[in-house]
């Protein structure tokens, strides 16, 4: 291979060599503002500090010539490199993702910006653009350039801090150790999967479609704003022997682009259409599982393909905007309004109304981020997302008295709710269903049970419904998911041998 190639082929990420590099150059980009202005107070930006300042930029290039003709010259004569190099270019000619070539280079880690592609999406991308009203926006227009500069520049940092490259770098030697588990241990395929509007997301896959019962089913995991695949929420279905695919969100680790909510839907999209029609799931054979803000993923994809097995959402919330504003001056309520509203709009509310299948909610109890205030269960906006959901699936249950009774005892871990009479209630469902038809199945809603009950009855079916839909883990928002929560979300059975009253 010639000698230029060596120079900008990809670093080779053994032993962890580069780390400090990039952390000191991730620190240099973020800090380049405070260096030019102080630059510019000191004078060198005037013109007679010119010459100084060629002198100095010229010095600088050469030294960083210099060092890629070192680093090319090294890579030449070390053999490692050099087998991965033509490796890689066997690789890129060959396009076939389970070709000899693609299997000898997953042996190799290294920066994936450089790896092949292994699947592209075909069609548009589903770009959704905010609606806004008029007369507001021109009365409003100072506000609106202050959340559009803000969400643009800091904003969207501040929401999936995962995509500052600082803490890229920082955490970089554990996504390198947990990417070699994943791949040594679990025979995991890492695979880079291109979306409507270009991007290019970091997968990694493993399946155990041959090796348990379980890993017939696929989960595929979404995770929250400062987490990554390689250290996130995948080991727990691991352990229950699950095929599971975990990626990256947009701007995260090896994925491009920016995790504003159309640039993620579209990589949730490649995703789901690379399970689907690479990897050969059927999507009743597919399970989505979304941690904290991974949660609008998950629902998104749930949205989009309804015909999945199942949704299960740790920690996640019904609205980002009930979670900032608590944590935000008031005085620029009007600006954090605007600024998720049109740009981050975070609303899994919406979301959950347009998947009718089987969910789970995972509420930890002792969760510090979810509520919108410390040490209080009842603020957890896993609560209100719940709520919402189950008002549409069956609204005539959850008229207002019974939802206040809801939300009185969502306030409490739901161990508190006792004297539940499950089997009355599943009879009445059943029994609602047998007389309706296909006009509510568990596919189907909303479902008009209970528009002749009384209030005792209602109430039954609240706390039926909660407990049905709703477990609790005593934890904080980051510690990882033991095996027991992990279960497949309950619907109501199609076929039953209780007795109908």
């Amino acid at each position: 291979m010639p000698f230029h190639k060596y120079i900008f082929t990809p670093r080779l990420l053994k032993e962890y060599d580069g780390s400090r590099l990039n952390l000191m150059w991730s620190f240099s980009y973020y800090t380049s503002p405070i260096l030019v202005s102080i630059l510019y107070r000191r004078g060198y930006f005037v013109a007679e500090s010119v010459g100084t300042f060629a002198k100095v930029t010229t010095g600088i290039g050469l030294l960083v010539a210099v060092s890629l003709c070192m680093r090319g010259l090294g890579r030449s004569m070390n053999m490692v490199y050099v087998r991965f190099a033509e490796t890689l270019e066997n690789a890129r000619r060959n396009s076939e993702r389970c070709g000899d070539p693609k299997a000898a280079l997953r042996r190799y880690d290294f920066d994936f910006h450089q790896w092949p592609v292994d699947y592209t999406v075909k069609g548009g991308s589903r770009k959704t653009t905010a609606q806004r009203n008029k007369n507001f926006w021109i009365s409003s227009l100072p506000c609106q350039i202050a959340a559009y500069v803000a969400i643009h520049t800091f904003g969207i940092r501040m929401i999936y801090p995962g995509s500052v490259r600082l803490l890229q770098s920082y955490v970089e030697p554990m996504l390198i150790e947990g990417r070699t588990k994943l791949v040594t241990q679990c025979n995991g395929q890492r695979n880079k999967v291109k979306t409507a509007d270009g991007n290019e997301i970091d997968t990694i896959v493993v399946d155990n479609r041959h090796k348990s019962a379980n890993g017939k089913t696929l989960v595929i995991c979404s995770e929250g704003n400062a987490s990554f695949y390689e250290i996130g929420i995948m080991s727990t279905p691991l352990d229950l022997k699950y095929s599971v695919l975990g990626w990256n969100h947009p701007g995260f680790a090896g994925s491009s682009g920016r995790p504003y909510p159309d640039q993620d839907q579209n990589a949730i999209d490649a995703v789901l259409q690379f399970a689907i029609r690479e990897l050969g799931f059927k999507p009743e054979n597919i399970i989505l599982y979304g941690w904290s803000i991974g949660g609008y993923s998950t629902l998104y994809a749930a949205s989009q393909y309804p015909e999945v097995k199942g949704v299960i959402l740790d920690a996640t919330f019904d609205d980002v905007l009930q979670l900032a504003l608590p944590r935000m001056p008031e005085r620029i309520s009007n600006i954090v309004k605007i600024a998720i509203r049109d740009y981050v709009n975070l609303n899994n509310t919406e979301l959950i109304v347009r998947y009718n299948g089987p969910v789970l909610l995972i509420r930890r109890t002792e969760d510090e981020i979810i509520c919108s205030e410390d040490a209080n269960l009842g603020t957890n906006r896993g609560n209100y997302l719940l709520i919402s959901m189950l008002k549409y699936r069956f609204p005539n249950i959850f008229r207002p008295e019974q939802e206040a009774l809801a939300k009185e005892l969502l306030s409490k871990p739901v161990d508190f709710i006792k004297n539940v009479p499950e089997e009355y209630c599943i009879s009445l469902l059943m029994s609602y269903l047998s007389d309706n038809g296909n006009n509510g199945t568990s596919r189907s809603y909303p479902i008009e049970i209970g528009a002749e009950y009384t209030t005792e009855q209602r109430n039954s079916m609240v706390k039926f419904l909660i407990k049905k839909y709703l477990v609790d883990f005593k934890s904080t928002h980051c510690t990882p998911l033991p095996e027991e929560f992990f279960q497949s979300p309950w619907e109501i059975p199609s076929e039953t041998d209780y007795v109908f009253t």
